[in-house]
């Protein structure tokens, strides 16, 4: 059974059981006990607390026991209990999962207006080279965040580094809230939140990915957009945000979808 990870009486993640045999071994810097794992108290300061775990996960990554620590970035993710707090530390983006954090993106629906066809979403296809999900069809733009950025920043960055949008456009973008959903594959445990921005794009833009993550795109209308987020193709958290955009722009109807409620309870999820 996960225990509830803590940093003070803050809980930020989950602990799975074939995380905890091996953090134990660290009790300078985890305090396992019977109902939770904490951050050893000791550690007040977000510097050093960012160190300490970091050497921890340099040394299991040195071990090779965990197939999530083999994805390595060395790219630093904040930890929060929630965004809207001070965080609390930050540690290595792909070891998250070991600890159950909660990890936050941002995923922007790109559609056209068609003055025949009606509306019509961008759809983009992973590079079969990603190291997560590659071939699965995903968002125009998507990302996750990195220490020290904004949503709008992150958007941006996306933006140009996917999908060749420039700044001016993707400012244009609104806020359309968020989804949230939990699953745990052989990497460990994934809460996740995904900001989500609805993107009108001029009808006569081309996106063109520029940091080779990106294989091609693909601009469909809706009843396509809606029977291709039900085939196994779509990247899962990417049919999510598609769903909401759907069911928020009227393409599900409460009258002729005997799901709809479930749809809306299962992309708001509590995490803790």
């Amino acid at each position: 059974m996960c225990k509830p990870f803590m940093v003070g009486d803050q809980q930020v993640g989950w602990v799975w059981p074939g995380v905890e045999k091996h953090i134990q071994r660290f009790p300078d810097v985890f305090m396992v006990e019977d109902k939770q794992v904490s951050l050893c108290p000791s550690l007040q300061m977000y510097e050093e607390r960012t160190a300490r775990v970091q050497e921890v996960m340099v040394k299991l990554r040195e071990e090779g026991e965990f197939i999530a620590l083999k994805g390595w970035r060395d790219e630093m993710y904040e930890v929060f209990h929630q965004r809207s707090s001070p965080p609390v530390f930050r540690m290595e983006r792909t070891a998250t999962a070991l600890l159950g954090v909660k990890q936050y993106g941002v995923h922007v629906n790109g559609y056209v207006e068609h003055p025949q066809k009606g509306p019509l979403m961008w759809i983009g296809r992973r590079a079969k080279n990603k190291s997560t999900y590659p071939g699965k069809l995903d968002q125009v733009t998507a990302g996750g965040f990195t220490a020290g950025l904004t949503a709008q920043e992150v958007l941006v960055k996306e933006c140009a580094e996917e999908a060749n949008i420039p700044q001016d456009i993707a400012l244009t973008a609104q806020p359309a809230g968020a989804i949230s959903y939990f699953y745990e594959d052989e990497r460990g445990l994934f809460p996740e939140i995904q900001f989500v921005f609805d993107l009108k794009l001029p009808l006569d833009f081309q996106p063109v990915n520029t940091d080779g993550e990106v294989s091609e795109f693909y601009l469909w209308d809706m009843d396509k957009v809606k029977e291709q987020i039900a085939q196994p193709d779509f990247k899962p958290n990417c049919a999510m945000v598609v769903l909401d955009f759907l069911i928020r722009h009227g393409h599900i109807h409460p009258d002729q979808e005997p799901r709809y409620l479930q749809f809306l309870e299962n992309l708001h999820k509590t995490l803790f």
